[in-house]
């Protein structure tokens, strides 16, 4: 039986990893840190600066591979997904075979909240299919929505109306918006959209130190998001973004 944490470490800032995460943190004997194609070394970064933070007595392994890519040009997207998903059990088993240890504990660190629009806990799943016995435990942590709604000061829910959370690539097919958050926009789904009635509240970096924030009327200021995601996904190579559409009542 292999012993594993899966940790919310919250959107980027180190100040909000909650006191659970920290504990767990402290238990874990090995971490997993996945890169991905080497255009996202500042998350790795970002995990080793909370690891310093929190653990600066070291006593711990790191463990740090490269990740499967997924095929983005795929035009079965499901089955893209789930072949990438098959990829990764593949290599998380045979990491947490051959890591860790009797009286061993491994962790991974997992941005934002681990059970949303995470599939850290499905691959897992697979690994458990390929025959490795898993101890799970799962510390949730601040997810981006969270820090979003709140750096634009709005709440997530009103009285008597759903929220709903869905990926870009759903958002057109969507039909009316009324209070809708968006994430994993590659594609930038919101700049098709002409509804006049809509507000955007949109935030990149969420909890880090190149945080970006932007707010308004969604036909005024599309343009400046697209400008402006565009701009700051160049400097740093990558992006993660979220927002908010709510039709003003």
């Amino acid at each position: 039986m292999k012993d594993l944490l899966l940790i919310g470490i919250g959107p980027g800032d180190p100040r909000q990893v909650t006191y659970e995460a920290v504990d767990a943190l402290r238990q874990a004997s090995v971490f997993f840190v996945l890169d991905k194609s080497g255009d996202k070394d500042e998350l790795v970064h970002l995990r080793k600066a909370i690891l310093q933070r929190y653990r600066p007595e070291g006593g711990y392994r790191l463990v740090q591979v490269a990740d499967p890519a997924r095929d983005g040009r795929a035009e079965d997207y499901l089955g893209a997904v789930q072949d990438w998903h098959r990829q990764r059990a593949a290599l998380y088993a045979q990491l947490i075979e051959q890591e860790v240890g009797d009286g061993e504990t491994g962790a991974f660190l997992l941005w934002g909240e681990p059970t949303l629009y995470d599939s850290t806990l499905r691959v897992l799943g697979l690994v458990r299919e390929r025959g490795v016995a898993l101890r799970l435990q799962v510390i949730p942590g601040i997810s981006s929505v969270q820090a979003l709604a709140a750096r634009h000061q709005v709440p997530l829910n009103r009285v008597g109306e759903p929220l709903t959370v869905l990926p870009g690539r759903r958002l057109a097919g969507q039909g009316q918006i009324d209070n809708v958050l968006v994430m994993l926009d590659g594609q930038c789904a919101f700049a098709r959209l002409g509804d006049p009635g809509l507000m955007i509240y949109w935030g990149a970096y969420l909890g880090t130190a190149d945080e970006v924030l932007i707010a308004g009327p969604l036909q005024a200021v599309k343009a400046q998001i697209l400008e402006v995601r565009e701009r700051e996904r160049a400097r740093k190579g990558w992006i993660m973004d979220s927002y908010l559409l709510r039709r003003e009542l």
